[in-house]
């Protein structure tokens, strides 16, 4: 009778042991969706955003580092000029962003003389 108590005992507190494992169980997938599916889902959103909000003229630059000004654009491609008569054919996917105005030299000397003032 002692011994029926005692394995009664020890499924009562399996139980919770079970439960806490189906808890842990669930809550992986839900943080590595949390801290990782997410994140790259918006990145890709604001790339696909950046990239559609591009146009003819502006100065970006490629993946792989290559500078230049979009001189068409295509369904899934840009045309890029580099320089004089060099124009690449480059997949929208791989342009990672519009590069910044460069600061004029009207801008730059009034920073000067802002500075001369002082």
């Amino acid at each position: 009778m002692n011994q029926l108590g005692y394995l009664l005992a020890q499924e009562q507190s399996s139980s919770g042991a079970a439960a806490f494992q189906f808890v842990l169980l669930a809550a992986v997938p839900l943080a590595l969706y949390f801290l990782m599916i997410r994140p790259q889902r918006r990145k890709m959103r604001e790339a696909a955003e950046m990239q559609a909000a591009l146009s003819v003229g502006d100065e970006v630059i490629t993946a792989s580092g290559i500078y230049g000004f979009i001189t068409a654009i295509e369904d899934d491609l840009f045309w890029i000029e580099v320089d004089e008569d060099v124009q690449l054919r480059v997949v929208k996917s791989q342009v990672h962003g519009r590069v910044s105005a460069p600061a004029t030299a009207d801008s730059q000397d009034d920073a000067q003389a802002e500075s001369d003032e002082s």
